[in-house]
């Protein structure tokens, strides 16, 4: 028996792929395993290879894994794209109907299976899939009967007919693989996990549940890969709170209208990824100069342009941070984890609100996609921080005759009160033009020096954000410290703790407010080691090029990037480690 695995899923999108996966992931967390998963799928709706790769253990994992010990192929290119990952001896489960082989040099079990003839017998070719996690399961030691909640509850509204085939398919599959290999292949089989119940979801998933918990009532977003679940995920549960979804024509309406909402009372956001922040660029300023708080969301793509719109990049970080004409506050968080992407959206909005200005969540699709196991959540630490808003029924002092309320007050730490529209002597005015402490328009050169430095004073002292900097650090004399951001967390901690292994000190600095940056933090971090490999999925040395800009220490820094649309695996990093330590180059 095994404590960990990897299964892998592929043919044309189209065939099921997705759900195949979604399936037997779905029994094995709800059996208590811990699950890594990631989809490598096409930009387009139907045709073209995809596949599925799931991580399971009965340990916590946080990346996808180097090796495959599984791959379920419904057509050769599938074979012959993934083969090469399988570790020796590992298990090929095809699709008979294509006369499937194996590609020279790869050292592997081939069970030709007849997911296809099963299926059609049953009487749906389609549920070949369900032919095929039978099988795997078979495989992996776990029943077929495990299954049966998770049908009822993807296809009850299909009918019973339906759910009936669907775990006939699952356990014809199950009982030919049992039948075919009696007692043979048994190294696959799963140690018994824990049997706890945990939530297993994508990074995408807990951003929305963590608006909701938040407080959001309102998304305007135009549909954008990989966003696209946040605003399909709060259509479906918005409405249950009293809030409303809205598509919007394009990302301009969505931002105005999320600043409109806003600047109403409602919190609301956005979410898109690099095209439609693009979009977005002005309206944010605006949010800036209006001090209307904001939270908007990307999840970064391939670019530019339309790039690659279903594969992994970390290349709009300068975007994030700069792309503004003028100078505004803008705080940017980036969560590492799907708890994380729950907890900081809830951050991002207390933030939004505390200090009045737009806060963007940057993701990544690895992170937005990538699904995985998570601990319970912990409702009780939900903490609606709404800042200087004033409450509605305060009674505010009387104005006099055309007197404005001082919307934009200068405060010392340049923070005002905020209030409602509508509220009784809270009358001002908003302008996106320069403006004084009444909203008026005025361009006269000590007002705008005295404005430009009330809203710069905000984020001045730092911000109330709990984590700006995950570390695993415990070295004071460290051989290389690691930095990364997003969703290279969990595979960067991997190949550490590899390196360990063989006697290497590894510091490990994982940046989760990038603006204002913590610089302190990564100086202090960077003086502890020899070395610093800044770990990015871009071409550039984006996230390297802002520490040498606020931290310095050029000559220390050596940037490692992967910008081929496919996440970091643990051993590039890890094999990266050894190169730049024991043979000193990169």
């Amino acid at each position: 028996m095994v404590k960990q695995l990897s299964w892998k899923v592929g043919g044309q999108q189209g065939e099921g792929i997705d759900s195949a996966g979604e399936i037997l992931s779905t029994a094995l967390n709800r059996k208590g395993y811990y699950l890594y998963g990631y989809r490598h799928f096409s930009s387009r709706i139907k045709g073209g290879h995809s596949n599925t790769k799931i991580r399971i253990s009965i340990n916590p994992i946080r990346s996808i894994s180097d090796e495959l010990d599984i791959l379920v192929a419904f057509d050769q290119e599938s074979i012959d794209l993934n083969a090469h990952e399988l570790v020796v001896g590992g298990v090929i489960l095809a699709d008979a109907k294509f006369n499937p082989t194996v590609p020279e040099g790869v050292n592997a079990n081939l069970l030709a299976i007849p997911f296809t003839k099963i299926a059609e017998e049953i009487g749906m070719s389609q549920m070949k899939n369900m032919v095929a996690v039978g099988a795997s399961a078979a495989l992996l030691g776990i029943p077929a009967d495990a299954f049966k909640e998770v049908i009822e509850e993807r296809f009850a509204r299909k009918g019973q007919k339906v759910v009936d085939r669907n775990m006939e398919a699952i356990t014809r599959g199950f009982e030919h693989v049992a039948g075919e290999l009696g007692d043979g292949i048994t190294r696959f089989r799963l140690e018994p996990s824990d049997g706890k119940k945990r939530l297993y979801m994508i990074g995408n998933d807990a951003i929305a549940l963590g608006a909701i918990a938040a407080g959001a009532r309102l998304m305007a977003a135009y549909p954008i890969t990989p966003s696209s679940e946040i605003m399909e995920y709060l259509i479906k549960k918005l409405p249950k709170f009293g809030g409303s979804v809205v598509q919007t024509e394009d990302e301009l309406a969505a931002i105005t209208m999320v600043i409109g909402a806003n600047y109403g009372g409602v919190r609301a956001l956005t979410a898109s990824a690099g095209p439609g922040l693009s979009l977005m660029t002005e309206a944010i300023g605006l949010a800036g100069m209006t001090e209307t708080p904001a939270v908007i969301v990307n999840t970064q793509r391939g670019g530019p342009s339309t790039g690659l719109p279903t594969k992994q990049e970390q290349s709009d970080l300068l975007s994030m941070l700069f792309s503004t004409h003028g100078e505004i506050p803008k705080i940017v968080i980036a969560p590492s984890t799907a708890e994380e992407c729950f907890y900081d959206t809830i951050q991002a909005f207390n933030l939004a609100e505390q200090y009045q200005c737009p806060v963007i969540i940057l993701s990544d699709l690895a992170m937005s996609l990538g699904k995985q196991t998570v601990e319970p959540l912990e409702y009780d630490r939900i903490e609606i921080k709404r800042g200087k808003l004033v409450p509605w029924d305060e009674e505010l002092p009387e104005l006099e005759p055309s007197q404005l309320f001082l919307r934009y007050e200068l405060t010392e730490d340049g923070i005002s009160r905020r209030v409602l529209p509508g509220q009784k002597n809270g009358l001002h005015h908003v302008t996106g033009v320069e403006h004084d402490e009444t909203g008026r328009p005025s361009e006269k050169p000590l007002n705008r020096k005295k404005m430009m430095e009330k809203r710069l004073m905000k984020l001045k002292n730092g911000i109330d954000f709990d984590t700006p900097v995950y570390l695993d650090a415990p070295h004071d004399d460290a051989d290389l410290l690691i930095i990364g951001f997003n969703s290279t967390r969990g595979t960067i901690s991997e190949a550490k703790e590899r390196a360990e292994a063989e006697g290497l000190k590894i510091n490990h600095a994982h940046i989760r407010q990038l603006l204002p940056f913590p610089t302190e933090i990564i100086r202090e971090q960077m003086n502890r080691a020899k070395k610093v490999m800044v770990v990015e999925n871009n071409a550039t040395g984006q996230l390297t090029n802002v520490i040498k800009m606020y931290v310095g220490m050029a000559e220390k820094l050596v940037h490692f990037g992967k910008y081929d649309g496919n996440p970091f695996l643990p051993s590039e990093i890890y094999h990266q480690c050894k190169e730049l330590l024991v043979h000193g180059h990169v």
